[in-house]
């Protein structure tokens, strides 16, 4: 185990198979709503937004260990993998079934996301994450690579909102009344924020740059 955790690509495996995992959950909680209390206060949001909040940070330790091109490219591909897992689901919902299966009605209702949703999703995560990438490159290009928390802090901050405002609008806007709406939008941007600090310590486990992938053209952020 331990000469496995020495390989070079065993934390970028890790990063990766990580950030897409986050990502798929989400997309397949997508359509659950759900309604806590946070200072008193109720807030609505979609339950895949409770684990999605998490890749914003997850995408700065990797935007850390790897760079910036290797996170576009995580970035797109864990698009993809939503993309065909959704196209999956509709094949095997509309795969016959013997008659004695009583679960069709519950795998239909489970996996037979709302289409509308899904491509919201896919969309929200495809402008957020690649702005948050811009965002925190910026930040330890032209501002700082001390307070490795503040870059983080600094991408999450802009990239959340535009990814709730993003997905909300495209999944429900039209559907749901503008108060539902906006209700919907602000209870994804309080609980995101909130777990962007909760998740800040996360860019101390990394260390970087890794494999040397953009060493060369001088656009990775040392240590």
């Amino acid at each position: 185990m331990t000469s496995i955790r020495r390989h070079p690509l065993f934390m970028p495996l890790i990063l990766a198979a990580g950030y897409i995992m986050l990502q798929m959950t989400a997309d397949i909680t997508a359509s659950k709503m759900i309604t806590l209390t946070l200072l008193g206060f109720a807030v609505t949001l979609p339950a895949g937004s409770l684990i999605y909040a998490f890749t914003f940070t997850w995408r700065d330790m990797f935007h850390k260990k790897l760079g910036r091109t290797a996170t576009r490219t995580i970035i797109l591909l864990a698009a993809l993998a939503n993309v065909g897992m959704a196209i999956y689901f509709v094949f095997v919902i509309k795969l016959p079934y013997p008659v004695w299966f009583e679960g069709q009605e519950a795998v239909a209702f489970v996996l037979g996301q709302v289409p509308r949703i899904v491509i919201a999703s896919i969309v929200a995560e495809l402008v957020s994450q690649l702005l948050d990438t811009e965002l925190y490159h910026f930040w330890v290009k032209r501002v700082t690579t001390r307070y490795q928390w503040s870059r983080v802090l600094w991408s999450n901050l802009w990239s959340g909102p535009v990814d709730s405002i993003v997905f909300g609008t495209l999944a429900f806007g039209g559907v749901l009344p503008l108060a539902a709406l906006v209700q919907i939008i602000v209870g994804q941007i309080v609980v995101k924020w909130g777990i962007t600090v909760l998740s800040l310590p996360g860019i101390y486990l990394v260390r970087g740059p890794g494999l040397g992938f953009e060493l060369t053209r001088g656009a990775e952020v040392p240590d």
